[in-house]
């Protein structure tokens, strides 16, 4: 017995108010509906259905690369509706899960619960106690404490609205059952839909047992309708995050001015992230690194014992061990450090390699270039890489000196041990362990007088 789930992911989200469809919103730079997938991946011997309609194109070329049916609801007549569009790919002997693409932080775990509650006999129905159900449809039980019915909010009678347990409309039932319920759906209601929850009565007339359980916070089973749910799921969902770090050993000056967008393939020991750091695509952090606040690092691989001071962008970069960065720097992609490399105030490398113990201290760019070790570069130092239409390299050989505000016009090599006087605009190779400097006459003009304004 396989499992089929299916994503409910047509809705338009008016409350939103954008022209992007509901479920492409993100939480930590994921769509809502890609969060639903990832965890229905979790599941083993499950194949995925996605039922998409307002801004159906837009919402199949952004996740495209989701291995899934996608099945479209041209007219949007109801969740029931919905479901009936999948009916062709589901097998009597499935077992179906009804998801949704606006639910974003729903547990594996509590998908396995639900799905022991399926069988022959009996449905799975997760529900939820609300101190507030408004929204939701409330599930209506007998004295023996049986699931009877779903009512919706907008059908729901006095009594009725003082139910405080609400449906989620996550379900679990066997897949001859549900195509058989499916088959009776009626739009007899104040909305003139199709209900998915009309299936509870029709199973418990049937003699199906309705099984429910319940997700371990009401946050799992929260859907977006609008920017401030958005922000609510968006912030949970971030403290998750940090809460697994600490778990982990990670020391967190505050665990709630943690960013993480993406994943990490190492984690070492004894690492300490101040505030407003924000982690993006995979990263990978050696042992005893300190990142400082407002740092920013995506796709990046950090060695043991590296310190990165406040302000730093680190994108698809590798920073060797015991190296320091910062504060305001920024490593983009391709920018590749040794170990003890120090790189400092408003430095920025491109596609560039940095040996061991070489230093770019203050105020540099560095593109497109190969540094050797023990290479001191000055503040202002810039190579130049780029004429307008192709890019050069630059070769600073080992233990070569930079000084200040020096322009490296590409392609040139500074040879080993050479020292470039401060100021100087080189265009030609520098041979080694010389002085090579480029400066204009300096000048005195006797007798000058600054205008004065008229």
């Amino acid at each position: 017995m396989g499992i089929k789930t299916v994503i409910l992911a047509a809705g338009q989200g008016t409350r939103m108010r954008s022209s992007k469809p509901k479920v492409l919103h993100k939480v930590a730079e994921r769509a809502l509906l890609h969060h639903v997938y990832d965890t229905s991946t979790e599941l083993e011997n499950n194949s995925i259905i996605i039922i998409y309609g307002h801004g159906g194109d837009l919402v199949k070329n952004e996740l495209k690369t989701l291995n899934a049916e996608w099945v479209e609801q041209k007219e949007q007549l109801g969740t029931g509706h919905a479901v009936q569009q999948a009916e062709n790919f589901i097998n009597d002997e499935d077992k179906v899960l009804i998801l949704y693409g606006d639910v974003p932080l729903l547990k594996k775990t509590t998908i396995d619960k639900l799905l022991e509650n399926v069988s022959q006999k009996s449905i799975g129905l997760l529900t939820v106690n609300l101190d507030d159900p408004t929204g939701y449809g409330r599930i209506v039980r007998n004295n023996d404490g049986k699931v009877l019915k779903i009512v919706e909010e907008k059908d729901t009678n006095q009594e009725e609205k003082l139910i405080l347990e609400g449906n989620t409309g996550i379900i679990a039932t066997p897949g001859d059952l549900l195509k058989q319920w499916l088959s009776k759906l009626e739009n007899g209601n104040a909305q003139k839909e199709f209900y998915l929850t009309d299936i509870i009565e029709m199973a418990v007339k049937d003699g199906v047992e309705v099984k429910t359980n319940q997700p371990d916070t009401q946050d799992e089973v929260l859907g977006v309708n609008d920017r401030t749910q958005l922000a609510h799921l968006e912030r949970v969902y971030q403290l998750e995050q940090a809460e697994k770090l600490m778990v982990h050993g990670i020391a967190l000056r505050d665990p709630r001015r943690i960013d993480v967008r993406g994943k990490f393939s190492e984690l070492g020991k004894d690492i300490e992230i101040d505030v407003n750091v924000i982690f993006e695509g995979i990263n990978k952090i050696g042992s005893n690194v300190k990142i400082g606040a407002n740092c920013i690092l995506k796709d990046a691989q950090i060695g043991n014992g590296v310190e990165i001071l406040a302000n730093c962008i680190i994108d698809n970069a590798i920073v060797g061990e015991q190296s320091r960065i910062g504060p305001f720097a920024r490593l983009r992609p391709l920018a590749e450090l040794a170990s003890e490399v120090h790189i400092g105030n408003f430095v920025e490398i491109k596609k560039a390699t940095v040996a061991k113990g070489s230093k770019i201290n203050h105020l540099s760019y560095i593109g497109d270039a190969e540094i050797g070790s023990k290479v001191n570069i000055g503040a202002g130092a810039i190579t130049c890489n780029y004429d307008g239409v192709n890019k050069f390299k630059t070769v600073i050989e080992d233990g070569a000196f930079i000084g200040s505000d020096s322009q490296l016009i590409a392609p040139v090599t500074i040879g080993k041990g050479a020292t470039i006087g401060a100021g100087s605009t080189i265009t030609k190779d520098s041979p080694e362990n010389q002085l090579t400097l480029s400066r204009a006459k300096q000048i005195s003009v006797e007798g000058w007088k600054r205008p004065v304004k008229k």
